[in-house]
């Protein structure tokens, strides 16, 4: 039976566990452009497709534990984790100490990786008897802007309390609002869709940084290993989750306001108010709420408030519901909690009370009301005349001056460091096929994972004119193919030309770009493929908040994967009209060529492909994202494997495609690659 505490009790009977609650969305749905009720709609359906499987193929507390190997795997793998990184030296440093009476404060950095550095405030009681050791709280921090001193300021107030408590607390900064600040929101504002290729995101460096936080706990003698707890509010409830699922070593967790699913992120747009740490990179198409059921069945209190716009109250339902009934397969629904407080994004007394008296539960063994929950709180951190705090927040610091701050620190550009990318040379002669086929699966396992064996053929949903067709190849997506054949009718031609249209592309048109006239060889009959996003399935785009590709991410693909579906399926449609001799020759500029090229890759039914001025890696600005696709292979290597089909790159500068060129070679066919 769920548990309430104070001025919970009435919300419990309004959103009982029976009770139907009316979602709330965030932000009226985009309608400025013709392909936005479209995308939309499908982003919902997914999103309520994949949280709708969170029992699928699971009936009992074996299932799950049978599964749980696998499932943690994956969790790393799409936090960027996996292969974990090796757990090097800490250097755990503690720049100097705060005596405050009854606690002490110390000042404390470790790096969690060489040179990725973690700054926090250690709290402990003052007085510790001989040998003993005590319960330790990871306490992390949630988005509270403090300047130069780090958000763990703000929550110092927790520290003190569990301090005083008989507990060892310790609180860091996050990367992004720390004293050495990173950044979390590369895809929300800064464009840095490579996150996305490169599989990176900065809930993996606040999971790692807690895992090794918990290093140093345990390594102290005055923590009992068996007593350790994690917990935090907003970004720090999120973070909360990612430490707790990775690591057995935490025993309770209680997140406050850190979570809602993928109906409630998607469908009322609330990962429109969240920045890229709140997210892992959904490939393995998980139910959202399987990252919380990772913690079970050790005890956990899942709180959150009734009025919190971005983590409303019917994902909370349907989350704690999911999570109740999973206990109860463990025996264990008694460890299973959730608050519901009055109010909105914030911490209140309630709040307080109820993560301090379920850790002393849990902990401590002792039940009691807690009831001095509200002392030494810091008041109005945002405001800087009517703030607060116990402690001046500069007295906090661990890096008192700026001068003192690591020289060799990563923390500003872990983003290019923190996941590997692939290497490696080229196959030696004889090795080309299984070097294709090893990488050609880890794409469709971690990238492409989504598309079926084959993608099927384009069906044709209406036709608009004599030369423009709708087609769709997944349910809820259509695109655009133009019939632009010059002299020569698709229909019983014997090579037809597709051109791939690009979102800065002039679109909605049969006409033949500029660019592309020279390279259609007399006779050929030629059609333009329009992928979603394109032309007249155009969406909104808005930086931030990157509405759709952000979403996109949440159920484990990209708009251009999305794109080099639609192009595939459209390469069997034109094969099938034109007839089944037919060869198709793809042809695009920049990024759509290098959609082209994918779609080849995944496609036997295309013949040949010629690139114009293609982006060089995934890394550029320029390049179509693909998740994890860095962790694979970069763009010379993917069009390596096209090989021995022809490959035409033209206006590419230098030696960019040399590994392409050695790459056919070891294929035995580099007349069939050719650079112009």
């Amino acid at each position: 039976m769920r548990r309430v505490f104070a001025k919970s009790l009435l919300l419990t009977i309004l959103y009982g566990a029976g009770a139907a609650i009316a979602a709330r969305p965030q932000d009226p749905p985009d309608r400025g452009q013709p392909g936005d009720e479209m995308v939309q709609a499908y982003l919902l359906a997914e999103a309520k497709r994949l949280d709708g499987r969170f029992f699928e193929g699971l009936a009992n507390a074996q299932d799950w534990d049978k599964a749980r190997p696998r499932l943690r795997e994956e969790y790393f793998y799409m936090l960027g984790l996996w292969p974990l990184p090796e757990k090097t030296p800490l250097q755990a440093t503690v720049t100097r100490s705060l005596d405050r009476g009854d606690y002490v404060v110390d000042m404390i950095h470790y790096q969690s990786r060489p040179r990725l550095y973690v700054t926090g405030n250690l709290y402990r009681p003052a007085s510790v008897k001989a040998g003993e050791r005590l319960p330790a709280v990871f306490y992390v921090c949630g988005h509270s802007n403090q300047g130069r001193d780090g958000n763990k300021t703000a929550y110092q107030s927790h520290g003190i309390w569990f301090a005083r408590h008989g507990y060892v607390c310790l609180v860091v900064d996050s990367l992004q609002l720390g004293e050495i600040a990173g950044i979390h929101h590369g895809t929300f504002r800064e464009g840095r869709w490579w996150w996305h290729s490169r599989g990176y995101t900065p809930a993996g460096v606040e999971c790692w940084n807690g895992v090794r936080g918990i290093d140093y706990l345990l390594s102290r003698p005055d923590v009992d290993p068996d007593r350790v707890a994690v917990t935090g509010i907003s970004g720090g409830g999120a973070a909360t989750f990612w430490i707790a699922a990775a690591d057995d070593r935490v025993k309770v967790a209680v997140p406050v306001s850190g979570m809602a699913d993928l109906v409630s992120y998607i469908g009322t747009r609330t990962i429109n108010h969240h920045c890229d740490c709140m997210f892992l990179y959904n490939v393995f198409e998980w139910p959202w709420t399987r990252i919380a059921a990772l913690i079970a069945p050790r005890p956990m209190l899942f709180v959150n408030s009734d009025d919190d716009p971005i983590f409303p109250m019917d994902a909370n339902e349907r989350i704690i519901n999911r999570l109740e009934r999973l206990y109860a397969w463990f025996g264990a629904g008694d460890l299973v909690d959730a608050v519901v407080s009055v109010g909105g994004h914030a911490y209140r007394q309630d709040i307080r009370q109820a993560a301090y008296r379920f850790l002393n539960t849990h902990l401590k063994g002792d039940p009691r009301i807690v009831m001095d929950s509200e002392v030494d709180l810091v008041t109005d951190p945002k405001d800087k005349l009517k703030a607060r705090f116990p402690i001046a927040p500069e007295a906090l610091r661990v890096f008192p001056n700026d001068r003192d701050i690591p020289k060799d620190q990563f923390n500003t550009t872990i983003d290019q460091r923190f996941v590997p990318m692939a290497g490696g040379k080229p196959p030696a002669p004889g090795e080309f096929d299984s070097w294709k086929q090893q990488r050609l699966a880890e794409l469709r396992r971690v990238t492409f994972r989504h598309f079926p064996e084959r993608v099927p053929e384009a069906k044709v949903v209406g036709d608009d004119s004599s030369a423009k067709v709708r087609l769709s190849v997944e349910p809820g997506i259509d695109f655009r193919l133009y019939d632009a054949s010059v002299g020569q009718a698709v229909q019983g031609a014997r090579r037809v030309v597709l051109i791939v249209r690009g979102v800065d592309e002039p679109a909605d048109s049969a006409e033949v770009p500029s660019w592309a006239a020279g390279l259609i060889p007399p006779g050929d009959a030629v059609c333009i493929c329009d992928p979603r996003g394109v032309g007249e399935t155009r969406w909104t785009r808005k930086n931030p908040p990157n509405y759709v590709e952000r979403s996109c991410a949440l159920i484990g693909r990209t708009a251009d994967t999305g794109r080099v579906w639609d192009v595939a399926g459209a390469a069997r449609y034109v094969r099938s009209r034109a007839g089944g001799e037919a060869t198709i020759h793809i042809l695009g500029k920049g990024a759509a060529g290098v959609i082209g090229a994918y779609a080849a890759l995944l496609e036997p039914d295309i013949a040949a492909v010629t690139l114009v001025d293609p982006p060089a890696g995934h890394m550029d600005a320029a390049a179509p994202q693909f998740l994890n696709v860095l962790r694979v292979c970069d763009i010379p290597d993917a069009l390596g494997m096209i090989a021995p089909r022809p490959l035409r790159v033209v206006g590419a500068a230098g030696e960019a495609f040399a590994r392409t060129a050695a790459v056919y070679a070891a294929a035995g066919a580099p007349a069939a690659f050719t650079q112009e």
